[in-house]
C-alpha cells in the first residue's frame, strides 16, 4: 500500500486548522488504498521519508523562514535521503501573519537538492484561514494521496 507522510509543524490554531484540512482531503473515502502517516517535524526522520511513496510538508513562516522544526527535518533526512528519494512526489502549505516568501523560498531550495518533483501547487495563507484557504489546504492533501493511486 502506497505511504503519504505528512510532516508539518503546528504551532498555532492557524496552522492547526490547515493541517487538519490537509488531512480531512488525503483521507477522504473517495481515496482508498493509501496510508497516511502524520508526523511532526521534529519527531519524523529518516526512516519515516524512505518508507512513504510522497511527502506533504506544511510550517508557518517565521521572522521570514520556515520553522526551525522543518529546518531541522531537513536537516536530518536531507543526506540520509539524497539519493533514495530523488523524484519523489511531495507538495506544501505555508501558513505566515504577513509574509512567505523566504518560507517557500527555502522550502524550493531544499526539495530541489533532494531533487524531489513538485506534485501539486503550493499552498500560501497570511492571516486568518478563509474558506478558500482551507479548501486549497484539503485539494493538496487529496491531490498527492489521490496521485499514489494511478
Amino acid at each position: 500500500m502506497p505511504t503519504l507522510l505528512i510532516v508539518h509543524h503546528t504551532s498555532s490554531p492557524n496552522c492547526q486548522s490547515l493541517l487538519e484540512a490537509v488531512v480531512s482531503g488525503a483521507t477522504a473515502p473517495e481515496i482508498e488504498g493509501v496510508d497516511v502517516v502524520r508526523r511532526p517535524a521534529l519527531a519524523a526522520t529518516a526512516s519515516d521519508v524512505l518508507a512513504a511513496d510522497a511527502c506533504l510538508l506544511g510550517t508557518p513562516a517565521n521572522i521570514g523562514y520556515m520553522s526551525g522544526a522543518l529546518k531541522h527535518f531537513f536537516d536530518q533526512v536531507y543526506y540520509p535521503c539524497l539519493d533514495a528519494t530523488r523524484g519523489r512526489p511531495f507538495g506544501y502549505w505555508v501558513h505566515g501573519g504577513s509574509d512567505v516568501t523566504g518560507a517557500v523560498r527555502a522550502i524550493e531550495s531544499i526539495t530541489k537538492g533532494l531533487g524531489w518533483r513538485a506534485a501539486a501547487q503550493p499552498v500560501t495563507v497570511t492571516g486568518t484561514p478563509s474558506p478558500q484557504d482551507l479548501e486549497a489546504c484539503w485539494e493538496l492533501g487529496a491531490a498527492l494521496a489521490a496521485g499514489l493511486t494511478d
